[in-house]
């Protein structure tokens, strides 16, 4: 019976639950563990009245112990960018305003997890992900961890280039990679409708081009604020994402997605084209980019590398 854990049932661990649910088939027991016992438990029994109408899946609250056997541990735990205090727009560190306080958190998470669950792929959804990735693999002293990285800025990228061009979201192809933060880099370039470059069509719209890239650009490197300002947590897109990684990796997929691994050629953990299956990231590839896209990029990987560090600095020396 394939098991999946999520450790964290606030918000966005219950919206990965419920996602679970819903996709259906892909495991037969979710596990919910959380610092508060008794939301664990309320969580878990509010979502096993809808298990009659789902494919058989068991829902129930545990400790560390019962994650033994989970094939995917989801880690939803920590403060978000309202309770954080990173919702200011101006801010250039962003979600990287939450690594001292998640850090400890996921210190005090990780070895608890994988003591439990020593073969599990471990899946970092708390913000910055990327940072909090590489202490989870550092803590956890294997390869098989990665990050939602920036799939839900490309989801996101994908419906505000439809809303544009008047079509389908599902139409549109473009990628965001980098960090899932301010210095992520969206790639224009390579952005598409029905094979045609969406830079060509946006040129049809009757509005400059770079007032639109620059608004689009805004959007999506803040929508999390805008989210929180409105139901106080982003919550449902990155709850559906979790759902279709866990689903990817149970399957063994190969889906090509933009998640977020370490990527030895930068020395961190950041997006960029990963196939995604069996045990985590199997395989990460570049995209074609433009010079001005790889110079991003670049910057990118410095913003990570330190925020990894500071991320690291909650570790005892030498550890």
């Amino acid at each position: 019976m394939v098991k999946v854990g999520v450790v964290g049932v606030g918000a966005v661990g219950a919206a990965t639950v419920l996602s679970l649910i819903e996709r259906g088939g892909m495991c037969r027991e979710i596990v919910l563990v959380d610092l508060d016992s008794r939301r664990a438990a309320g969580v878990a029994a509010d979502m096993r009245y809808a298990t009659p109408l789902a494919p058989t899946v068991e829902v129930r609250a545990g400790g560390y112990d019962d994650l033994a056997g989970a094939a995917v541990v989801i880690i939803t735990a920590g403060l978000n960018e309202k309770s954080g205090g990173a919702t200011d727009r101006s801010d250039p560190e962003g979600r990287r305003r939450l690594i001292g306080a998640n850090a400890e958190i996921y210190a005090g998470i990780v070895p608890r997890v994988v003591a439990a669950a020593p073969e599990a792929v471990l899946m970092v959804v708390t913000d910055p992900p990327d940072p909090l990735a590489v202490l989870t693999r550092r803590l956890a002293g294997h390869d098989r961890v990665f990050s939602t990285g920036t799939l839900i800025d490309s989801l996101r990228f994908r419906v505000h280039l439809a809303d544009r061009l008047k079509v389908r979201p599902r139409d549109v192809q473009a990628m965001v990679v980098g960090e899932h933060g301010t210095s992520e880099v969206l790639l224009w370039s390579s952005a598409s409708a029905g094979g045609t470059p969406v830079l060509d069509l946006l040129a049809r719209c009757g509005e400059p081009v770079d007032l639109i890239r620059r608004e689009i650009e805004d959007d999506i490197r803040f929508a999390n604020i805008t989210i929180i300002e409105g139901t106080g947590a982003s919550q449902y897109g990155i709850g559906v994402v979790s759902a279709l990684l866990v689903e990817a990796v149970l399957r063994d997929e190969r889906a090509v997605l933009p998640v977020a691994a370490y990527y030895p050629p930068y020395e961190t953990t950041l997006s960029l084209v990963s196939v995604l299956g069996a045990g985590g990231v199997q395989q990460m590839f570049e995209p074609a980019m433009s010079e001005d896209e790889r110079a991003g990029l670049e910057r990118s990987v410095v913003a990570l590398r330190e925020a990894a560090e500071r991320a690291l600095a909650v570790l005892p020396d030498g550890a």
